[in-house]
């Protein structure tokens, strides 16, 4: 559906402006069709980052900081999400033996089970929301993306 249509309006300043509410509508869209997904996994979308931030350096562990600097969300209260996320067994928080301040966090088999049970879940959603662009399309909307970002 055109933007005009889901947002009941038929006129933006220009391009520039419909451009930008576009992306961000976009943007909820698909967080809101994830976070429906999730939720069956009693997972936020931000857990979920988290989790597979935690696969992706396994068997390293990585401390507060570093989960946040790759977090998508950079809003997210990480120390809020790591909790949560350990207290359903998910991840583990051990502090450093050689540097008290430092707590190292990992993932745990329950959360690598987890992910792997939401793999193929979430590539069928990424495949469905994709599957009407061409590979050229996405191509290009990925560069736009981060030239923007630029």
């Amino acid at each position: 559906m055109k933007l005009e249509e889901e947002l009941k309006q038929t006129r933006f300043k220009d391009e520039y402006q419909k451009a930008i509410l576009n992306i961000i509508f976009t943007g909820n869209w698909l967080e809101v069709g994830a976070s429906h997904m999730l939720k069956q996994y009693d997972l936020s979308s931000q857990q979920y980052n988290v989790l597979r931030i935690l696969r992706g350096s396994s068997p390293n562990p990585l401390n507060l900081l570093d989960i946040q600097e790759r977090m998508m969300d950079k809003m997210s209260n990480a120390t809020r999400l790591v909790e949560k996320l350990r207290q359903k067994g998910l991840l583990t928080r051990q502090q450093c033996d050689s540097n008290r301040r430092k707590v190292e966090i990992e993932i745990t088999d329950k959360g690598l089970a987890l992910l792997k049970e939401l793999d193929p879940v979430i590539e069928n959603n990424h495949q469905e929301v994709t599957m009407k662009l061409t590979k050229d399309e996405v191509n290009t909307l990925n560069n736009l993306l981060d030239k923007l970002r630029s």
